[in-house]
């Protein structure tokens, strides 16, 4: 290691440690004892600090998100758009050094991480969309995407249930161009891994096809390079490299837990710099080790030079597929198939297959939609017809086969969002939304676009029982921000649903009956506004508001049908999502929801969390209270209570 080096690495160390202490918050250990491998990844890695968002470059994603400052100290000293006092900043409101990376916050984060194990997730999602993107479109002698995925992982990571999901698909798809390096100091916050966690990593990697690599001392950057350029020689397996670090190196509290997770302290801080030498006061970095990185960064430009003058031949030679690579990069709907009146013209019973003839419709007009189901494909009805499913031999294929593993499948569409040019969807029984909330919840929080197909809805599964009846998952992704939640009465309102879902920069989550549902005559595309009036009062204004979604509108409807034969005046509201309705101007809510007639009931099958702003004080419900049973679906609407009749007598009690 080259003195300069030596020096380099420990202003990432000291800088870290300073910025942690200064928020009295933090976690420095991992920083401190990762740094050498930070610092010799990011040297070889292709990106340019100038302009963070190039096509051609190298995806990072720090998966040990708690470890931030390792992320933000190479992004300053690499000479990203990150200052001296947003390190200072750390932590703090309003910062762009977060307490955990975030995307959308901080140039040159391509994710947003801290779950342990979701970033292992995502980065298989940037890869394996490299790989679908690069079968499209690259030509001999253009090789306009060819990048590789790195992440830094934690012991934490490992330990994760989806870290193990995703990595058994990366190597069943033979994502040669995804190297993870494990951080592996071996202490967590309660203390060592040995007290949980004395698996053979290697030998479990192994075994589902990765490419391990060992490098024995973490301080050694030269074995650590000599690791990378290894992992860049296999062509077939992903690679995992082992780094064996101390956390917090070089300080009083090396090789402890309490270095984990809080500052080091003032004193400790005083003795870590002794021990390396460092002269400076707290934020202060000598113009030699700028310029060092200034050096490095000079050359990372050319990449990006060459890169961009291979592109403008490559525009000139295949103009074609140029225009569909601007297409399928734009985050716009083509107005084409907005205006696409046939789209409307969808005919089928249940919504699940409604939403597959749509997804089936849309693929036409955006070719590069890529995804699929958590191995419920022929349930859920998102295969897309005349496509070929993904794999290590179909890299060009739109489908996607992702196994039994809803976590890692909606993990991964974050990845493949992150990475840019594709649009990913992901399908599972809407009972199953817990075991993959966490990946959804990430969807939200940066803005990612996914889509989220669910089916089997309600109580309508019928005779698999209360373990696959949903009954409070509609109100808890209701519930969470920055999500869009549809449940379409019928294929007129799915069509409005995913319409509505493509033009929003949100995650859109469908909710699909098994069961078949009429295409009513009611419907339309004023289903486009979330929530309206299905069905008015014809002779006199209404007495009372039945608000419905999915198949219970059409009890509902029938409801209101024998409310007014016995002289009742009623509306039927069809609320396909309250997000779209919520969002619309208060004139045309109170239009549907008018501020004077209080009597209002809610029809349901799912928990009345979430409606009660709707309702009111005088207002009923119609909905679930308790788990379902087994046994067929009309039987379980009528136990409960989802029949004309039982709507009808709810709305009289409150007249």
């Amino acid at each position: 290691m080259k003195p300069i080096e030596e020096r380099s690495i420990t202003a990432i160390r000291i800088l870290a440690a300073d910025a942690i202490q200064k928020a009295n918050s933090g976690h420095p250990g991992m920083v401190i004892g990762s740094a050498p491998m930070g610092y010799a990844l990011w040297k070889q890695m292709r990106h340019n600090p100038k302009c963070p968002s190039w096509q051609g470059r190298d995806r990072f994603v720090l998966s040990a998100g708690h470890a931030s400052m390792l992320e933000y100290a190479l992004l300053h000293l690499f000479g990203y758009d990150l200052t001296m006092d947003d390190i200072k900043e750390f932590r703090q409101l309003g910062s762009r050094t977060p307490g955990h990376p975030e995307y959308r916050v901080t140039a040159g984060v391509e994710a947003s991480s801290g779950p342990l194990g979701q970033g292992i997730a995502m980065a298989v999602g940037m890869a394996m969309a490299e790989t679908h993107l690069a079968a499209h479109f690259n030509r001999e002698g253009f090789p306009v995407v060819d990048n590789y995925t790195y992440a830094i992982c934690g012991d934490g990571c490992m330990m994760e249930g989806v870290q193990a999901e995703t990595v058994s698909l990366a190597g069943t798809l033979k994502l040669g161009k995804l190297i993870v390096l494990y951080d592996c100091n071996k202490i967590t916050i309660e203390g060592d891994t040995d007290a949980t966690f004395d698996e053979n990593v290697a030998a479990r990697y192994s075994a589902c096809g990765w490419q391990v690599i060992s490098v024995s001392d973490g301080e050694d950057i030269d074995a650590v390079g000599a690791a990378l350029q290894a992992a860049k020689e296999e062509k077939e397996k992903p690679s995992l490299i082992i780094v064996r670090t101390t956390i917090a190196c070089g300080t009083p509290k090396a090789g402890k837990a309490s270095s984990h997770g809080e500052p080091l302290g003032v004193e400790n801080v005083a003795a870590m710099r002794e021990n390396y030498n460092w002269e400076y006061p707290a934020f202060e970095i000598p113009e030699e080790i700028y310029e060092h990185f200034a050096e490095i960064r000079t050359e990372l430009e050319k990449e990006q030079f060459a890169y961009e003058q291979m592109f403008d031949e490559y525009k000139n030679k295949y103009p074609e597929l140029y225009e569909e690579w601007v297409k399928w990069h734009s985050e716009n709907v083509s107005e084409e198939l907005l205006e696409d009146e046939e789209i409307w013209n969808v005919q089928a019973g249940a919504t699940r297959a409604a939403s597959g003839a749509v997804l089936n419709k849309l693929a036409k007009h955006m070719p590069n939609l890529f995804g699929g189901s958590a191995d419920l494909g022929p349930s859920n009805k998102t295969e897309l017809k005349g496509q070929p499913f993904y794999s290590a031999s179909c890299r060009e294929g739109n489908n996607m086969h992702f196994g039994i593993r809803e976590f890692a499948m909606a993990a991964i569409c974050n990845g493949m969002m992150l990475y840019g040019g594709v649009r990913a969807f992901c399908a599972s029984f809407l009972s199953f939304v817990d075991y993959l909330k966490p990946a959804l919840r990430m969807s939200a929080l940066m803005r990612l676009p996914v889509l989220y197909v669910f089916t089997h809805d309600s109580i309508g599964v019928g005779e698999d029982g209360p373990t696959h009846q949903p009954v409070e998952q509609v109100s808890c992704l209701r519930a969470t921000p920055n999500t869009l939640v549809f449940r379409p009465a019928d294929a007129r309102e799915t069509v409005a649903a995913y319409l509505t879902a493509l033009k929003s920069e949100l995650p859109s989550v469908m909710i699909l009956s098994r069961q078949n549902l009429p295409l009513y005559e009611e419907t339309s595309k004023e289903a486009l506004k979330g929530g309206y009036i299905l069905r008015d009062s014809k002779n006199k204004k209404a007495d009372v508001i039945l608000i419905s979604s999915g198949s219970e509108v059409e009890p509902t409807l029938e409801a209101a049908r024998m409310l007014e034969e016995k002289g009742v005046g009623v509306r039927v509201v069809s609320m396909m999502s309250t997000e779209i309705f919520d969002a619309q101007d208060e004139e045309y809510k109170n239009s549907v929801l008018p501020k004077d007639i209080l009597k209002r009931v809610v029809v349901e099958a799912g928990i009345s969390y979430g409606w009660h702003k709707y309702v009111g004080l005088e207002g009923a419900f119609v909905t679930m209270e308790t788990f379902g049973k087994s046994a067929p679906a009309n039987v379980l609407f009528k136990e409960y209570g989802f029949t004309a009749e039982n709507i009808m007598n709810t709305a009289l009690n409150l007249l």
